[in-house]
């Protein structure tokens, strides 16, 4: 499995709500929108996190984390993932999207990292366990 996370920065002049509002009603729409199919080529899943600050129990204060959203998509392959780049870059697809993401993120100069993991085991019995929350939770 083959990750990758990117970290966007809505615009300073949207609210948190029109920012998600906005990416899950239209941006992460785009493709479906201009006709072009997959969305995000191979991909196995495609999430987005949207972060809001709490205290921080050691110094007591709200720090900002710089960011508003994490994406994280899955590919079976590095291969999936570079053959998805490709398609996603190409010009018949690479216009929209920096034209939508002017609507969406302070810059299009968003970081993007593949990611390796690794699980702690947490549940009661000493087992990896995993748990997705939504917006809200």
């Amino acid at each position: 499995m083959f990750k990758q996370i990117c970290f966007f920065k809505k615009r300073p002049d949207m609210t948190a709500e029109e920012f998600m509002d906005y990416y899950e009603n239209q941006h992460s729409q785009l493709s479906k929108r201009i006709g072009l199919k997959p969305a995000i080529p191979n991909a196995t899943r495609y999430v987005r996190r949207y972060l809001r600050p709490e205290k921080n129990p050691v110094t007591g204060q709200v720090h900002d984390a710089g960011y508003d959203c994490i994406m994280e998509i899955w590919w079976n392959s590095r291969e999936d993932f570079e053959a998805s780049q490709a398609l996603i870059a190409s010009p018949e697809r690479l216009p929209h999207t920096i034209e939508d993401e002017k609507k969406l993120f302070a810059s299009s100069a968003n970081p993007i990292c593949s990611v390796i993991e690794y699980d702690s085991p947490m549940g009661p019995n000493g087992e990896v366990t995993t748990v997705e929350l939504k917006y809200g939770d």
